[in-house]
């Protein structure tokens, strides 16, 4: 069987999702071979291995921390070379495509990038994305050197499947030209305790109708009764009534959750690229006209300030 190169995304060991929604999604096409850069591959295999990997390959150099992205893509290349994969998977992150950008210009190969499905096709793996701010589907397929494609969180559910993976160690060399950008400080983000936005199974998203930073609890109370992440939109945002981390839209992140609740947003083009994708849609806004209500799968004409609250004081009702 052919083998497919899944770049894994961990901290400090601990496997994120979207890395075991990739060998999940890799095990379509082939053989998973995980490849893991950094400390923490002994804590980190078990795991890799009951989602697919036939073998972890593994490598850790102080330049993987003390630079940007570069010498992990010394790393990635090393490993196609090392395995001559039918294809590499990489997350959707700003850090993975960045990686999958230049590893498939030094491989020669095309690149997909934030594909939301994947399947065998009898000429390579063909990816399903959602183009023109989420107009349209299409499916596409990689026609020069080998498939490059990152996939975004929540384009799969993960899928147990125990392999026999044990971990061998990579050999790299770093190239000196990896070195010209250092990372000279680090601040750990404060946590909020809700799920990473990118990845979370369920969105509550405030918009203009929330009308202030003062009254943004009113969708972190929602948030926090269904163990959400907490989103905005871009006019949200820019009135400075909610961090840009947080903003969800073509020019903020893209999320693809189980369920996406927006409260107060209109639906402009702009913000429905970055969620439209999403398994199940509601809406809550008293503008019977808003756009948003052309997309969703629900729709709540009403008052945010009344409806929100007592949606979020019923679902702690039903958890008592």
């Amino acid at each position: 069987m052919v083998e497919v190169l899944v770049y894994v995304d961990h901290v400090d060991g601990a496997v994120r999702k979207p890395t075991l929604e990739l060998l999940t999604l890799a095990r379509r096409i082939g053989a998973p071979v995980a490849v893991f850069l950094g400390a923490g591959a002994d804590s980190a295999a078990p795991t890799l291995v009951e989602y697919g990997a036939t073998k972890v390959l593994a490598a850790d150099a102080p330049e993987f921390a003390e630079y940007l992205v570069v010498p992990k893509v010394d790393a990635l290349q090393a490993a196609f070379e090392a395995v001559s994969p039918a294809a590499v998977l990489v997350p959707s992150s700003a850090e993975g495509k960045e990686v999958a950008a230049r590893l498939a210009v030094r491989i020669g190969s095309g690149i997909i990038t934030d594909a939301v499905d994947l399947e065998a096709g009898d000429e390579g793996p063909v990816a399903t994305q959602s183009v023109f701010a989420a107009s349209y589907t299409t499916k596409s397929r990689i026609t020069k050197g080998t498939p490059v494609i990152t996939v975004k969180p929540n384009s799969a559910a993960p899928e147990a499947a125990p392999a026999a993976g044990a971990v061998e160690q990579l050999t790299v060399t770093v190239a000196e030209a990896s070195k010209g950008t250092k990372v000279v400080s680090r601040t750990p983000r404060e946590s909020t305790g809700r799920p990473e936005l990118t990845e979370a199974a369920i969105v509550v998203s405030g918009g203009r109708g929330v009308n202030g930073a003062e009254n943004f609890p009113v969708i972190e109370a929602l948030a926090d009764s269904l163990g959400a992440a907490v989103g905005a939109s871009r006019a949200a945002v820019d009135a400075g009534w909610y961090p840009h981390t947080n903003q969800v839209g073509q020019t903020g992140k893209s999320v693809s959750p189980q369920l996406y609740i927006a409260a107060g947003i209109s639906g402009a083009i702009q913000h429905r690229a970055g969620m439209q994708t999403s398994k199940t849609i509601v809406a809550i806004n008293k503008d019977v006209e808003a756009p948003i209500f052309d997309l969703v799968d629900y729709g709540v004409v009403g008052d945010l300030f009344e409806v929100v609250p007592q949606l979020a004081e019923e679902i702690h009702a039903r958890k008592r």
